[in-house]
């Protein structure tokens, strides 16, 4: 029977925190401290939260172990700290968000000279991260006292993890007012535009793509939360600064100034298409591009016209097919990507002014004539020749050419192009809307 038997086993962990020597680092060695950690075991909390050992384990996270280690080992420690310091448990995170010597260690990361250990500082984001979304109001008047702070982490964008720590001020600051009150801030230190200064040919193509990126993750979740939040009475500045017409033109001069590069275009491409987003996939919701931002773009499209003419030099790639002299290349893929974004949205726009006008004037046939030109001509660039034979209706219309009795061609004009394969689908689909037009108007 159960009972007669004691299955529970000492642990281990609790036999050392009985020792009066007990050190940091026997505890940390031990497989459950962080499980026991979660667990809110009190008397590990008690002896963590001792500010000898909230120092240590800061300092672990934040300070370059010594080398001639093997790599695992030398990051065993610091891994296993910024675990302890991001469990989530309310003793340690007070403890970590109150005392202004242990954000001062913790700040002190940012003060080292380029460039950052990229695991170390993912353990500094991590922290970071979790206090401003736990101990919100602290850690903001921290940072907000510290005059180079933006400066710093721009200084080592180079490093992935800091843009995360850029979007977490962005993102997890609540309530509502407080994240309004936070995100003036931040474009009163011109975040914006210093990420943009960034995406320049003197930088290098690291710090250009992760500026990049993060102005693009900004954009994105200043609209999600624009969209999702009612109650912020002022709209985002950060957003209202990205979507004016003097930050876009920014951009785009520092794209095309001087010698361009791959890496500026590209990743100042990405940027434009991210503004120029009407729908993201997997999402419903859907938002509106402001005009200031085609009207930044238009004096340029000479520049991006260049660029697919004659794009920065790449050296020959081999395929399949054989040796590819001159490689299609990122830039003009992007190019084209921008330059079918951007006729989407006129021709949206067109079409929508199109429609209203087409339904309101029922009656004009000159109109309805000059919409059946313009909507044929995006379909087909020779489509303004054809016209629609009044002896015609809408069944004979829309039947197959090789259909009609002794091979008679729907129409008699001689420029009309022969039926082959690669036209066949297109005539038929300028046909039916060609139709559509004719039974509306």
């Amino acid at each position: 029977m159960f009972w007669k038997f004691d299955l529970r086993t000492s642990s281990h962990l609790e036999a050392l925190l009985d020792k009066e020597d007990v050190t940091l680092t026997e505890l940390m060695d031990e497989e459950d401290v962080l499980q026991e950690c979660k667990a809110q075991n009190r008397r590990l909390l008690l002896f963590l939260c001792q500010d000898q050992c909230m120092q240590k384990l800061v300092r672990m996270i934040t300070t370059e172990p010594p080398a001639g280690v093997e790599e695992i080992k030398r990051f065993k420690y610091p891994n296993i700290a910024c675990e302890l310091l991001t469990c989530d448990v309310a003793e340690i995170n007070d403890k970590l968000g109150n005392e202004e010597p242990l954000l001062e260690t913790l700040y002190a990361f940012l003060e080292q000279p380029s460039p950052l250990n990229p695991l170390l500082a993912s353990f500094f984001s991590k922290t970071v991260g979790n206090l401003i979304t736990r101990k919100t109001e602290q850690v903001l008047s921290f940072l907000r006292q510290k005059e180079g702070f933006l400066s710093l982490v721009l200084k080592h964008i180079d490093t992935s993890a800091m843009m995360d720590v850029l979007l977490r001020l962005i993102s997890c600051v609540e309530p509502p007012p407080l994240r309004l009150e936070t995100l003036t801030w931040l474009n009163e230190e011109k975040l914006a535009q210093r990420l943009i200064e960034l995406i320049h040919p003197e930088r290098d193509e690291e710090r250009q793509s992760n500026a990049s990126q993060t102005l693009c993750d900004i954009i994105r979740l200043s609209r999600d939360q624009a969209s999702q939040l009612q109650e912020m009475s002022q709209p985002d500045p950060l957003l209202t600064v990205l979507e004016s017409q003097g930050c876009v033109e920014q951009l785009l001069q520092n794209m095309f100034s001087g010698e361009c590069t791959e890496s500026c275009v590209v990743n100042g491409i990405q940027v434009l298409l991210t503004l120029l987003e009407i729908r993201r996939p997997g999402f419903e919701r859907s938002y509106n591009v402001n005009s200031s931002i085609l009207l930044a773009i238009q004096p340029h499209l000479k520049h991006f016209h260049q660029l697919l003419l004659e794009p920065p030099k790449r050296n020959p790639m081999l395929t399949t097919q054989g040796m590819l002299e001159e490689p299609l290349g990122n830039t003009r893929l992007h190019v084209a990507r921008l330059v079918a974004s951007l006729l989407w949205q006129t021709f949206n726009v067109t079409l929508l002014l199109f429609q209203g006008l087409f339904f309101k004037y029922t009656w004009n046939n000159f109109l309805h004539l000059q919409v059946e030109l313009c909507v044929a001509a995006i379909l087909r660039p020779c489509a303004h020749e054809m016209r629609l034979q009044p002896g015609l209706g809408a069944q004979e219309y829309l039947m197959p050419q090789q259909d009609l009795s002794q091979g008679q061609a729907l129409s008699d004009t001689p420029s009309q192009p022969p039926l082959t394969n690669e036209n066949s689908a297109h005539n038929l689909m300028v046909t039916h809307v060609c139709v559509s037009i004719y039974v509306l108007s």
